[in-house]
This record gives structure tokens, C-alpha cells and sequence, in this order.
């Protein structure tokens, strides 16, 4: 003999048999909202009325068209990507810009390597940081050269009492740059009569700059704005000059 019950959540009817409700104590498993309820409890009477019966519950747990329906879906919405892939992307952009900056600091040190004579044209200043640095990687630091900015302001010269061949030339020489640079070479033209070069000669830093502190002097080289006064013996035993030009080594020597 069959029965009904009814949900006590949604309310659906059921018919069932005693042996369902005597399975588990008379509970069972509304087949419509999937509520656990006692069946024995909501037994009806058969006369109570005309009933929509829905199939037997425990036919519920196996028809999954009878099963609670899911929620329908939500609209898709921009969701923001896992931890690791958030996480991902700054690591690789902090990767290139490290790179960058790398590369840029490579390129900064060799041109600074190999401009470094200069860059102390331009800022004197930065002379001490980059022999500093140059020691460290085996390399100097040379000082500038241009001619250019050096000046013959003073010249003479005149027989050496003790010596008949033995001519002494003084000279100031100039550096009008705001760096310290290289001592130049000088040229000497001994001349005849009718100003013509009987004997011409190259006077090297070495040479007229003579003493125990020559060498310490080449490489600091002329001081910025400074003058250098010289005196140099010169034996002219193999010529009878009457004159002399003397000018910077390379440059323009008027005759």
C-alpha cells in the first residue's frame, strides 16, 4: 500500500511505499529540493484533497533532471589574474629595466674609458675620480694636448761667455687652458744672414726640462693657466747662426 507524504521545505508531495520509509527510519529525500525531511511526519491522508504527486523521492537521488537546479550563472566580469601571474608580469619588467640600466652603465663606462682624456678637458675636476678608477683597472689617465692653447710668450737667446759655440735660449712658455696639459715639443730654427735655416732642431719636454724632478714635472704636466720659464745650453760649434725662430713642434713657423 502506497502513501503521501509532503516535503516540509517546499512543500511537494510524494507518494511512497512503507518499506521506503522503514529503510531509514522514515527519512527521506525530498526529490524536487533535495531537503531531508521526515516522511513519516508528513504523511497525509489520502482524502484530504486532490494532490499533484511528484515521483517517489528516492527516485530523486538518481534522476538528475529531479535534482536542485544550480543558481544560473553570473555575467563574466574582468577577473583579476591568479597570484602568480600578478605576481609574473612586475618580476619581468623589473628584469628588462635592470637590463636596461645594465647596458646602459657598460656603455657609460666605455665611453667614459674611452674619452677619458676629455672629459677632463671639460670638467678638470673629475681628474682624481678617474685615475682612481683607471688604477684599479690598469689603465691611466693621459693628460690633454693641444697646442693650441699654449704660447710661446717669451724668447732670447745669447752667447755663453764661457764657451764661443755655446748659445743660451730662454724662454716662458704659456698654457692659457683652464686643464692641465702635456708639455709640448718646440722647434728650433737656427737661421744665416738672410734669415735662411741653416740648422733646425726639436726640443722634447725631457730636454728642456732638465733637473732631478723632470720626470715628476712631464707628468703632471702644465698646470692650468700657468707659465713655465726654461733654460736651455745649445752647442752650435757645426753652424754660424744669426739668427733663430722658435716655435711650437708641428705648428706654423713663420719664416
Amino acid at each position: 500500500m502506497s502513501l503521501v507524504t509532503r516535503c516540509a521545505t517546499c512543500g511537494t508531495a510524494f507518494r511512497v511505499h512503507r518499506t521506503q520509509l522503514a529503510a531509514r527510519g522514515g527519512k527521506v529525500r525530498c526529490g524536487k529540493c533535495g531537503t531531508v525531511f521526515d516522511g513519516i511526519a508528513g504523511l497525509l491522508e489520502e482524502g484530504a484533497g486532490p494532490l499533484v504527486l511528484e515521483p517517489s523521492p528516492q527516485l530523486g537521488l538518481f534522476d538528475p533532471s529531479r535534482r536542485p537546479q544550480a543558481p544560473p550563472p553570473k555575467a563574466a566580469k574582468d577577473e583579476a589574474p591568479p597570484p602568480f601571474m600578478a605576481r609574473e608580469q612586475p618580476v619581468r619588467r623589473r628584469l628588462l629595466w635592470g637590463l636596461l640600466a645594465f647596458i646602459a652603465f657598460a656603455l657609460l663606462v666605455w665611453q667614459s674609458y674611452r674619452s677619458r682624456t676629455e672629459i677632463t678637458e671639460f670638467f678638470p675636476e673629475s681628474r682624481p675620480a678617474l685615475e682612481t678608477a683607471c688604477r684599479a683597472l690598469g689603465c691611466d689617465v693621459p693628460l690633454p694636448r693641444r697646442p693650441k692653447l699654449i704660447s710661446i710668450e717669451s724668447s732670447e737667446i745669447h752667447a755663453d761667455g764661457r764657451r764661443e759655440s755655446l748659445v743660451v735660449l730662454h724662454a716662458v712658455l704659456r698654457n692659457r687652458a683652464r686643464f692641465p696639459q702635456q708639455y709640448p715639443a718646440m722647434e728650433l730654427t737656427f737661421t744665416d744672414e738672410k734669415q735662411r735655416p741653416v740648422l733646425r732642431r726639436v726640443l722634447f719636454p725631457l730636454e728642456y726640462l732638465r733637473g732631478v724632478r723632470s720626470a715628476q714635472r712631464i707628468a703632471q704636466g702644465m698646470e692650468a693657466g700657468g707659465e713655465e720659464s726654461l733654460t736651455l745650453y745649445l752647442d752650435t760649434s757645426s753652424v754660424r747662426p744669426k739668427g733663430y725662430r722658435l716655435c711650437l713642434h708641428r705648428a706654423d713657423c713663420s719664416e
